[in-house]
């Protein structure tokens, strides 16, 4: 049976992709590691891991008619995944909107025979991986607002060193 690695997210303009690989660079002094490329830079709002090809196809053609209500988040500061060596752009708080399109998203996913993870969700832009200091660096740059009104199902394909990821659909914005 073949399988494509999927997630949904939500995928920056290039402005706003070119600020957050400057904020990588600015943290790489600090925390060492591997800058993600800009083309990848990313915020996931679900992960669906391998799915069969079927369901992969079946998602694509629905993605479009799944619509995410406007809104923006502010991303302030820098974070780490310790255990995954991971340095992130992220915000204080969730945004009640973006909490809202995550848990949609999921129930909408249900439908699909897809169940949510156990754990928060905690979004954030992945900037650096395989750091060398598992501690942020001390100051943000200035905070960055990012708005949203349209989402991204994305398939993951492994290469070696990395990953390249693949905009197989999107959603549509609301309309008026």
């Amino acid at each position: 049976m073949s399988t494509v690695r999927l997630f949904y997210a939500l995928w920056p303009s290039p402005a706003l992709a070119g600020s957050l690989a400057a904020w990588a660079e600015q943290a790489r002094p600090n925390c060492g590691g591997r800058a993600m490329r800009m083309e990848t830079l990313h915020l996931t709002l679900a992960f669906l891991g391998p799915v069969d090809a079927a369901l992969a196809d079946e998602l694509a053609a629905a993605t479009p008619e799944k619509r995410l209500d406007p809104g923006a988040i502010e991303l302030d500061r820098y974070g780490v995944f310790s255990r995954q060596r991971i340095l992130w752009a992220g915000p204080g708080d969730t945004p009640a909107g973006l909490q809202a399109a995550h848990d949609g998203l999921w129930q909408w996913l249900a439908g699909f025979g897809l169940g949510a993870p156990p754990h928060p969700f905690r979004p954030h832009v992945t900037l650096l991986r395989n750091i060398e200091r598992p501690e942020p660096p001390p100051d943000a740059p200035a905070p960055l607002l990012w708005p949203y009104d349209r989402m991204v199902l994305v398939a993951s394909e492994s290469l070696t060193g990395g990953s390249r990821y693949r905009i197989v659909a999107q959603s549509r914005p609301q309309s008026g």
